[in-house]
């Protein structure tokens, strides 16, 4: 069978050529996916900053929820847990306590809290790769360890930074620096450089050292991050463990490659959203090639109709075509995977590179190749090539010799009720998802993807049948051409199947992109133009790099003139969502003069302040609160608290779902600044620059925008470029296998006395009956979901998001189609091209 099969492969290499493209390209692709997930899944943090500690004792850095069912005589513990965006403190005397345990050598206490870095004229400096700085006490050093290159160690007023900080500031012992965190901006000495051993710094995080003494006072934390232990010589460490976790109760106890865990959750690069990202690239690959390869091996099968029902006139029974095709179609993709998994693996560092300049992923994220997620690309796309072949051989294989010949003449009909029951239930599942799913909410622009492709599969089972009427509708139209638009109309709708299987990757192209790009569009302008809404009472806004202390917050609202000050925090919250934590945007607001300087739509109750909180009417609606209502959270150090619920508002876009007093936001986020502080009254642009001059202050009208919506939108705009490479490639793959079968056809037209050029002016019309089945399709498709999209998000049915972005992507896609229709036929009526006349025959 296999030399059966090789044989039949050597023979018909132009025809299996396009298939041998879209296997390559689907395996390309869900390797490149595949290989950015597992980057992602399996990334580990760049350096151990507790590498010389033996154990670690660390803060919250989770909440944590169990919940018990029982069901019959079974009882189920099921736990669920959310990771905090800041640390937990442990007890101050903790750190004594652990020193006295038998087996303990030392215990160090380290208190770990985010700073803004400048040098004396208010530069600010970050850490390689603009990694974070982060603020320690002294005695923590010794824990990477970090020892001293110059200088002396910190006393009180007076700072350490290590090499890399210290050349990046360009400054040297006695040089004065400044220091931002929550408390206050500090202005102290540099004392001493300080590095780990054969490096300048760490490669995730900028270091500070404080004097012990005066750390609590520069941080605001009330005791140590985590403590580190060190065990004395010969102590035996897995009795020393079981010892510190007895002594630290709940506490965890990290040892190993876990000790990591116990920094700061700033400090370490995340990848809980490029997982999201990443998981939705492979989703959107898996099925562009599922859909592209099955219709390329169905169009491949389609043209074999011929050659398989001659097999079955000299003896071959069904079982041995289906065994052949089987077998060919995995040989295809075998050798469609052998320059694929390589592609695959450049494609993945170059969509890496360029998530690392959007910000989307962290700076050190690096991917890694992996045999065994290649050869599961490897796997899935063979399955994927053969399950179509067997699909599409099926009838070929099943029917009668004579019968098959009949249908390479004249086009198959029959079948519309079946496929309109195979287009039932992805089109009834896709109704349910557009009608019960939330689209406003953060499921929305994946639930709109998942519909998408939902109708996709309706429109692909079901192809054939919304084919018909709309080709006999563009086929009048083109007819009115002439003969050669005549005769083209009249091939269109004789050969449905044909149209269908070329039209049917250009809807997919559309439908996909449109879909994503017009969604993401609308996403990114509603939350700018509630911005802009929130901010409109406001005269200026004010910034500094990186945020404001509270304490200059107050200062700015304190000034003359001032009649409104409004100053967010950015922060997360953790919620119980019916025994699963989930994590929220949040802003800490700070509120004060005699008008609001902000707006945030409120709908029900007020803002009240301190023991209060507020909730968009997203949150609220789901949750079924109201204005009164008391409920429990933990803040982003995992401090539970129970807050009255006293005012719901609708202006939450780019910015939040809850809204908290910003003194509690101060004194629980590690980062406890404002983002963002605006302003109303009398010439406060003067007077702000006259008390504060290293502040920014624009006019409300000229503010910018906060960068992540920008940067999520770049994020999905490169989706769509992945998506659209690999369509695009498909869709010129599917028109050249159409055009290379109709050979032939051509051939006995030139018999029959039409020129080359009537010929192809056939096929180009053709191609435009095709295109415009196509795009009417995927209009038709986006149409549903992006108006389903937009009246969720605002109540607004839009058909049309964006005038500009929409008819780019229609004239792509239209122009893409006709230029794949007509080239490849062009390139078939060649001289020598075409079968001669005993080929024909």
């Amino acid at each position: 069978m296999i030399r059966l099969a090789l044989g039949t492969l050597r023979r018909h290499r132009g025809a299996y050529l396009g298939t041998f493209l879209a296997a390559l390209l689907a395996v390309a692709l869900l390797a490149s996916g595949g290989l950015l997930l597992f980057s992602v899944l399996t990334a580990q943090p760049p350096a151990d900053r507790f590498g010389a500690a033996t154990a670690m004792v660390s803060g919250d850095r989770e909440i944590t929820l169990t919940i018990t069912k029982e069901k019959k005589d079974k009882v189920k513990h099921k736990t669920k847990s959310e990771r905090l965006t800041g640390a937990g403190t442990l007890p101050t005397d903790l750190a004594g306590r652990v020193a006295a345990l038998p087996g303990v050598a030392a215990a160090v206490p380290d208190a770990a809290f985010p700073v803004l870095l400048a040098t004396g004229d208010n530069r600010p400096v970050r850490g390689a790769d603009d990694a974070p700085v982060i603020g320690h006490g002294w005695a923590s050093a010794a824990l990477t360890p970090f020892a001293l290159r110059d200088g002396t160690a910190p006393g009180p007023g007076e700072v350490v930074l290590d090499a890399d900080l210290a050349a990046r500031a360009a400054v040297q012992p006695g040089d004065p620096v400044q220091i931002t965190s929550r408390t206050g901006v500090h202005t102290l000495r540099l004392s001493g450089v300080a590095a780990p051993a054969g490096r300048d710094g760490l490669p995730a995080q900028g270091a500070l050292f404080l004097a012990d003494a005066q750390v609590r006072e520069v941080s605001g934390l009330p005791g140590p991050t985590a403590v580190a232990v060190v065990a004395a010589p010969g102590a035996d460490h897995s009795a020393l463990l079981a010892t510190l976790r007895t002594e630290v109760g709940d506490a965890p106890v990290l040892s190993g490659e876990d000790k990591v865990s116990a920094d700061l959750p700033g400090a370490l690069p995340d990848y809980i959203g490029p997982i999201s990202i990443f998981g939705f690239v492979i989703g959107i690959t898996a099925f562009a090639a599922i859909f592209v390869l099955t219709g390329t091996v169905a169009l491949g099968g389609r043209q074999r109709l011929r050659e398989l029902a001659l097999l079955r006139t000299v003896g071959a029974t069904p079982g041995l075509l289906r065994r052949l095709l089987g077998v060919e179609s995995v040989l295809v993709a075998l050798l469609a995977a052998v320059p694929g998994c390589p592609i695959g693996v450049v494609l993945a560092n170059l969509v890496a590179a360029r998530f690392r300049e959007l910000g989307a992923v962290p700076a050190q994220f690096t991917v890694r190749t992996n045999v065994g997620v290649l050869l599961a690309a490897v796997g899935a796309g063979v399955l994927v090539v053969f399950l179509s072949a067997r699909i599409a051989g099926r009838r070929a294989a099943r029917i009668a010799p004579t019968q098959a010949l009949a249908e390479t003449a004249t086009a198959p009909g029959g079948g519309r009720n079946g496929r309109l029951l195979l287009a039932i239930p992805p089109a009834g599942a896709a109704i349910a998802v557009l009608t019960f799913v939330p689209m406003g909410g953060p499921l929305g622009m994946g639930m709109g993807f998942v519909s998408c492709a939902l109708l996709l599969c309706a429109v692909a089972a079901a192809g054939p049948v919304l084919v018909r009427p709309l080709a006999a509708g563009a086929a009048r139209l083109v007819g009115a051409a002439g003969v050669t638009g005549w005769l083209a109309g009249m091939v269109s709708r004789a050969e449905t199947r044909r149209v269908t299987a070329v039209a049917v990757p250009l809807t997919l192209m559309f439908a996909i992109n449109a879909t994503m790009l017009l969604n993401s569009t609308l996403s990114t302008k509603l939350a700018s133009e509630e911005q802009a809404l929130r901010t409109a009472p406001a005269a200026v806004q004010v910034t500094a790099p990186g945020g404001l202390p509270l304490g200059t917050v107050e200062r700015i609202a304190a000034l003359p003139g001032v009649t409104g000050t409004a100053a967010v925090l950015p922060t997360r919250v953790v919620l119980n969502e019916g025994g699963k934590p989930e994590d929220h945007p949040a802003q800490g607001l700070f509120d004060a003069g005699t008008e609001r300087a902000l707006d945030l739509g409120v709908r029900q109750g007020a803002l009240a302040g301190e023991g209060t909180f507020a909730a968009s009417d997203d949150l609220a609606d789901a949750r079924s609160w109201r204005a009164g209502d008391n409920v429990d959270m933990w803040l982003a150090d995992g401090e539970p608290v129970t807050l009255r619920l006293s005012a719901i508002y609708e202006r939450s876009r780019g910015f939040g779902d809850v809204v908290l007093p910003a003194r509690l936001v101060a004194a629980h986020d590690p980062r406890g600044l404002a983002a963002m502080v605006a302003l109303r009254g009398d010439d406060v642009t003067a007077r702000v620059r006259a008390a504060l001059p290293a502040l920014t202050v624009v006019p409300n009208s000229e503010a910018v925008p906060a960068g992540d919506a920008q940067d999520q939108q770049a994020a999905w705009e490169l989706l769509v470029v992945i998506s659209l490479g690999f369509t695009a490639i498909a869709v010129v793959n599917t028109f050249a296998i159409a055009a290379g079968a109709r050979r032939r056809e051509y051939a006995d037209l030139r018999l029959a006395g039409a020129t080359a050029g009537q010929v192809w002016r056939m096929a180009t019309r053709e191609a435009v009956i095709v295109v415009a089945v196509g795009l009417l399709m995927g209009a038709a498709v986006t149409a549903i979901v992006v108006g389903a999209f937009s009246t969720a998000q605002d109540g607004r049915f839009r058909l049309i998001v964006d005038a500009g972005t929409y008819l780019g992507m229609l004239g792509g896609v239209g122009l893409l189609g006709l230029v794949a229709g007509s080239v490849p036929t062009r390139l078939v009526l060649r001289r020598g091209s075409l079968p001669t006349i005993a080929e024909g025959r």
